[in-house]
């Protein structure tokens, strides 16, 4: 058995395909006709933008636009005059070869995106990496692995994957997915979760422990895989399979019931977006609205600052088309560690610690903040807009925030243009200084949002990136736990809403406790709506109290983490 990586749950098993791209060998070649290298560099970008467009619009028909909008993305960089333009002007700068050329100017945008504190931002260096290599192979001649024609019941085991590559895969071939690089966010594992297919990535070393037409099982839920298992975990899989489908079916029910407990309490179950269009998704999983709109990526991925009117128009759609339940929109949430070039921004230090989020936003009132405000109040006439400010350490930055949309609405009266005077105002919590003032907090909010992902990391101070420290990031581990129930405890004494966008809002064994603790709301991707309805009603919230009270009482990471494993099955 090997172990790696969970990116996209269920069983695969079948037959082993190895697939690696030539190594691509670039070398720095002087030229003396610049301006022909330069045109055949644009061929090559053209030819690549082609071959981009037929991978997006064919997902687009197989899966999904929101899926599509991976190869959009990539469409979106090869356009981006800046990049183009350094490596025209390397060309012609340097005398070099148009290989040569995109090879450092590629690189160094890469490492740009790799260091940035984001998770979405660092995907984008695979994205980078990705359009590097397929322009270059144009430019060589060299032709990519197709593999959409697959055999049937095809394990594809590769060194990594690109998402251009995982775009082509046609699911009803290939059984599953193991690569010995990757994670649970990149872009290759959100498209093998749209198109169903179990993945397991960053398995160490796998390329020396298979070979084409072994027989490979993988459980894309637990993280594990077996080369030539014995019968006997071979039919364990395959009993495991069929329960895999049978549930996956069962969950359809939940569709439209409501997210109550048994003993009575109401849940409200929404799901966390970044762009407008994936609002049918919530649609889809029967959401009962947006717990957590990401409005940096309406900022990313283009070189001039969205309008008002731009961010208006995609506020607005979200709100009406979901008629009047709860929309709740984060501010801005970028910083000096996200470089985008418009912005101007600086590279800070520790980016961690730095300035981003409401410091920027709030010093940078008149060209990004007022407008965002000013596009957000004008769409709250069209549905139930919230708005949350992100990375709150003390109540004057949330007041002056409030200060400034009281100033907006002042503006918005008095041109007679309408919006929701009763908009509610709240914070993300995911400092360790907002925790600890939540109870001055909840006096002046409007509501809360816990956000795990970041509060466990400065609650524990570890870099979630560093593997080295890795070990300490849990949210199970005892003084993140304590800090979450305090955040809730505050809210609910001061009758506001509490809820948490964060990964941990659809982890099943701590659904338990978050409903133990008294949390109203509970944000999570689409897709794992319907299995957290069916846990939420399954359990009676008094009941669980006993179960909280124990895992309270323990000293360890683990020791919590093995107490819920065995409550949670």
């Amino acid at each position: 058995m090997y172990k790696g990586t969970s990116a996209s749950s269920g069983i695969g098993i079948g037959s082993a395909v190895i697939v690696e791209e030539a190594e691509l060998v670039i070398k720095r070649e002087a030229v003396t006709d610049t301006a022909a290298e330069v045109e055949r560099f644009k061929g090559a970008l053209d030819q690549t933008m082609k071959d981009t467009e037929v991978l997006a619009a064919d997902l687009a028909t197989r899966v999904g636009e929101k899926e599509a909008e991976i190869m959009q993305g990539h469409m979106m960089l090869l356009m981006d005059p800046m990049l183009t333009g350094e490596i025209e002007n390397s060309i012609t700068g340097e005398a070099i070869c148009s290989e040569y050329a995109v090879e450092q100017v590629c690189q160094n945008y890469a490492m740009v995106f790799a260091s940035m504190d984001d998770e979405l931002m660092q995907q984008r260096a695979t994205d980078m990496l990705d359009i590097k290599t397929r322009m270059q192979k144009v430019l060589l001649g060299v032709a990519s692995v197709d593999i959409s024609a697959l055999p049937a019941g095809s394990i594809l085991v590769a060194k990594d994957l690109t998402p251009s590559m995982t775009a082509g895969i046609n699911p009803a071939n290939v059984a599953g997915i193991v690569t010995e690089l990757g994670g649970k966010t990149s872009h290759s594992a959100i498209l093998a979760r749209a198109l169903e297919i179990s993945a397991v990535v960053a398995v160490s070393d796998f390329l020396t422990k298979v070979k084409n037409g072994d027989t490979v099982v993988l459980d894309g839920s637990e993280g594990v895989v077996y080369v030539n298992p014995e019968q006997s975990v071979k039919e364990e899989y395959e009993s495991k399979r069929e329960k895999f489908l049978k549930e996956k079916k069962e969950l359809e029910q939940y569709i439209g019931k409501p997210t109550v407990t048994k003993d009575g309490v109401h849940i409200e179950l929404v799901a966390n977006i970044g762009k407008p269009e994936d609002v049918e998704k919530v649609l889809q999983y029967d959401g009962e609205g947006v717990g957590l709109f990401r409005t940096e990526f309406l900022f990313m991925d283009r070189t001039s600052m969205p309008t008002e009117e731009e961010q208006f128009e995609a506020y607005k759609k979200v709100a009406e088309v979901l008629a009047g339940k709860p929309v709740i929109i984060r501010t801005l949430d970028i910083g000096g560690d996200k470089e985008i070039p418009y912005m101007g921004l600086q590279k800070d230090e520790n980016p961690f610690l730095g300035y981003r989020a409401i410091r920027f936003c709030l010093d940078r009132k008149d060209d990004v903040y007022k407008p965002q405000l000013r596009a957000l109040l004008r769409a709250s006439a069209f549905g139930n807009i919230k708005i949350m400010i992100p990375l709150v350490t003390c109540i004057d930055e949330y007041r002056e925030a409030k200060a400034l949309i009281e100033e907006l609405k002042a503006e918005l009266d008095q041109a007679g243009i309408a919006y929701n005077k009763e908009i509610q105002v709240g914070v993300m919590v995911e400092t360790a200084a907002a925790s600890l003032i939540a109870d001055i907090f909840a006096k002046e909010v409007d509501f809360f949002s816990i956000g795990t992902n970041d509060l466990t990391q400065y609650t524990m101070s570890v870099d979630r990136g560093n593997d080295k420290v890795s070990y300490l990031y849990s949210t199970f581990n005892p003084a993140v736990l304590r800090s979450i129930k305090r955040i809730i405890t505050c809210a609910r004494e001061a009758g506001i809403m509490v809820g948490m966008c964060g990964e941990a809002a659809s982890d099943p064994m701590m659904i338990p406790l978050l409903l133990a603790f008294g949390l109203n709301e509970f944000s999570m991707s689409a897709s794992a709506i319907l299995r957290a309805r069916k846990l939420i009603t399954g359990y009676s919230t008094e009941e669980l109290q006993a179960v909280a009270d124990k895992a309270m009482s323990f000293a360890t990471t683990k020791e919590v983490e093995d107490y819920m494993k065995t409550f949670a099955g």
